[in-house]
């Protein structure tokens, strides 16, 4: 099920606006967020434009969390952050997604909530390249 006014279900500009798709997991998809106060941040989106993690069998919650599980070893991997934090939102894009926020000891945000789009750090096409390579690196 997709929603045509859903970036995660639809990409191309909707997503644009906020993020760059990397690659399919086993039930969503990673996405690096264009914003990167917080280098490294990503999210998890599932492949159904579903609101609600009870809105899908066990079975599919524990391979959405997988995926969530996968993507963070890769963060963690690739930019060594002292630690990631998770957000599921979704007010007003209802489609389930987590955002997996590195934080830094002794840089922004560090001991506090993590803004959804502080609008700080934009990075340069080829900056966005190599940080989603060193991600599916690995995955």
């Amino acid at each position: 099920m997709k929603d045509q006014n859903c970036g995660y279900c639809m990409r191309g500009e909707l997503l644009d606006k906020f993020g760059i798709f990397i690659c399919d997991l086993d039930v969503s998809s990673l996405i690096l967020f264009k914003e990167q106060s917080h280098p490294g941040r990503c999210i998890v989106a599932y492949k159904d434009h579903v609101s609600e993690i009870v809105n899908i069998s066990d079975a599919e919650r524990n391979a959405f969390f997988a995926d969530v599980d996968r993507a963070a070893k890769a963060i963690h991997a690739a930019f060594h952050p002292n630690k990631v934090n998770y957000g599921a939102y979704g007010d007003t894009g209802c489609h389930l997604h987590m955002h997996l926020v590195p934080k830094y000891k002794d840089e922004f945000e560090w001991g506090g909530v993590f803004e959804m789009n502080p609008g700080k750090t934009y990075l340069s096409d080829a900056e966005y390249a190599e940080m989603i390579e060193k991600i599916k690196a690995n995955l």
